[in-house]
């Protein structure tokens, strides 16, 4: 699943394309919503929150989710699509670009002050514009209520922060040193959990080539995800795996150093 970084950028380059001009298509293929026709309305803009996408065109906002599969293109008129047609859940154009999102897990349209039904229940968003001390402490306080939960699994929860995924949350865990199977009330400085958090997203926001450890080499950009038997950067002894969820349906793999993360 496309983490905060990905959604973050994938946002900024429809925004590009969009805000500003008015639509000439709106073709969304699901049965719920193939009715609805904004061609002819200006967008706005397209921002990100969290791991959702919410492009704002007159009075409604289109809100999409990538989950697993799904992505979103941006061509020039008369471009070949990178994808199946057959795969095309949105279909949004100007006069000077197409965009698609392709198996998008979540397409719905809600009416524009009606957000807060789709996006209000996420936790602070890390990359978004009104991150500040308040948001560390109100994530914190979140995470705070979950004390009995791993570690891993909280802060995946997009309830208590918005915007980490399993990379990301896998890279913080190791750089606190802690297992990501430790419980939340016993990993100690949460305000330093958080606060790197938001460093490591913010630093990879505008690069595609996302790195935790500063190398962008192959095999060297994160610590332990993805390293399962190779060997610690830091300390030599072999990454383990694992995994862990709040339930089956959102187990994830876990990868740490038994050395350096206690």
């Amino acid at each position: 699943m496309p983490e905060g970084d990905t959604v973050y950028r994938t946002a900024v380059h429809l925004n590009t394309a969009l805000a500003g001009r008015v639509l000439t298509v709106c073709d969304l293929r699901v049965p719920k919503y193939a009715s609805v026709d904004l061609s002819g309305e200006t967008v706005d803009e397209v921002v990100s929150v969290g791991k959702h996408l919410l492009t704002r065109v007159g009075g409604y906002s289109i809100h999409s989710h990538l989950k697993m599969e799904g992505s979103w293109h941006v061509y020039r008129h008369g471009t070949k699509w990178r994808r199946p047609a057959f795969q095309a859940r949105a279909v949004l154009e100007n006069t000077e670009w197409v965009t698609v999102g392709f198996d998008l897990g979540t397409l719905e349209v809600v009416e524009r002050d009606r957000e807060d039904e789709v996006v209000g229940y996420l936790g602070p968003d890390l990359l978004g514009p009104g991150w500040d001390a308040g948001s560390v402490d109100e994530a914190v306080r979140r995470l705070g209520e979950d004390g009995e939960r791993e570690i891993d699994v909280a802060l995946l929860d997009q309830r208590n922060l918005a915007g980490l995924g399993n990379v990301f949350v896998n890279e913080l865990c190791f750089l606190r040193g802690l297992l990501p199977q430790r419980p939340v009330a016993e990993s100690g400085d949460l305000v330093s959990i958080v606060e790197l958090g938001h460093r490591l997203i913010t630093a990879n926001r505008d690069r595609v080539e996302r790195t935790t450890t500063g190398d962008t080499r192959p095999g060297r950009q994160t610590w332990v995800y993805g390293r399962e038997g190779r060997p610690c950067l830091r300390c030599g002894t072999r990454i383990r795996r694992g995994a862990l969820g709040a339930n089956e349906l959102s187990e994830r793999v876990t990868y740490w150093c038994p050395r350096c993360q206690t």
